[in-house]
């Protein structure tokens, strides 16, 4: 009897050290406010989310699926709606949570559709009332447009766009949200919109004279340019870069003025400016090598302007074709 009794002890205080398991959020329990908040777990700040993720093929957790009856519960279902079709049945899961005690706490969401996902944000008061939800990224079937999103640590959401353009251009664009708690929404903070690419760099220096042997344009294709072209004074040349290498993980461009060292060999020098680039010519096109670091101009320090460019052909101008006149026959006498 009394080992029954240390027994029946025994498993009483086990039960009580296990603690108490997170309830089911699929419908089948009984689902408070507070059993939803710590369904999601705890997020470490920063955060960086991005839509290549969503494209994944991954076979999702479903211990941290959520059925459409809980989530509606607690947030409104026209915050989904707005993203997926109003008859879609997509499968919502917990990412993550984060905020200060006693103030907001934030929610994130994975949300897959057929033909769409999506990651979205939500946010309640200190009294666990809704004030805010929006979509973070979303990526659909054959999207022309790639999106990184950071969540710092003041909450603030850095949202980074690039967007592909048909004629193989892109373009680049940064938002930056923070939550209005007054106004109940996700207020833009700061922008640097996608706006429209040209199809072609322009040259900011194309219009000054190119008299000189080595002045003209080097390079290959649209998205490379060295362009050369006469100095103010004699031994010096103007220029303007513009590379993009690597799938254009290096993109950077530098405008200045380079002195000649010798014949065919120029540098360029700036007080102040970590950068020494060499520019060595010859008839078919021009050398750039690095000898100080450069790499902070083109996004990385990985990333270089040595290479060696082939020179242009001159476009040719277009002929003037000469204009005939027609002249009036003279009077019969």
């Amino acid at each position: 009897m009394k080992k029954v009794f240390v027994l029946s002890i025994l498993f009483v205080l086990l039960s009580a050290c296990g603690g108490e398991k997170n309830k089911s959020m699929t419908g089948e329990d009984e689902v408070t406010i507070q059993d939803f908040f710590d369904f999601f777990p705890v997020l470490i700040l920063p955060a960086n989310f991005s839509d290549s993720v969503l494209s994944k093929k991954t076979k999702e957790n479903d211990s941290l699926l959520i059925g459409h009856q809980v989530y509606y519960q607690f947030i409104p279902d026209s915050l989904i709606k707005k993203v997926f079709d109003a008859k879609a049945q997509p499968k919502i899961y917990s990412v993550g949570k984060f905020g200060k005690e006693k103030e907001e706490l934030y929610l994130l969401t994975k949300v897959l559709g057929s033909n769409k996902k999506a990651i979205f944000i939500t946010v309640f008061d200190k009294d666990n009332n809704y004030i805010a939800g929006q979509p973070l990224v979303i990526h659909g079937v054959n999207d022309p447009i790639n999106a990184k999103v950071t969540i710092d640590s003041r909450f603030n959401i850095n949202k980074s766009v690039i967007k592909r353009l048909s004629n193989g251009m892109e373009v680049k664009g940064n938002d930056v949200y923070a939550l209005n708690a007054a106004a109940k929404a996700f207020m833009l903070i700061m922008t640097d919109s996608l706006g429209e690419a040209v199809t072609e760099l322009v040259n900011p220096i194309d219009t000054l004279p190119k008299t000189f042997k080595y002045a003209g344009d080097y390079g290959q294709g649209k998205l490379i340019l060295i362009s050369i072209r006469d100095g103010q004074r004699e031994g010096r040349v103007n220029f303007f870069l513009h590379l993009e290498k690597n799938n254009k993980n290096c993109v950077g461009e530098l405008k200045g003025e380079a002195v000649f060292t010798s014949t065919n060999v120029a540098e360029y020098r700036q007080g102040g400016d970590p950068c020494v680039l060499q520019f060595i010519f010859n008839n078919n096109g021009v050398t750039l090598k690095e000898l100080e670091g450069c790499g902070s101009r083109m996004g990385s320090l990985d990333c270089t302007f040595d290479g060696v460019y082939p020179k242009r052909k001159a476009a040719k101008k277009p002929e003037k074709k000469e204009e005939i006149v027609a002249r009036p026959k003279p009077k019969k006498k």
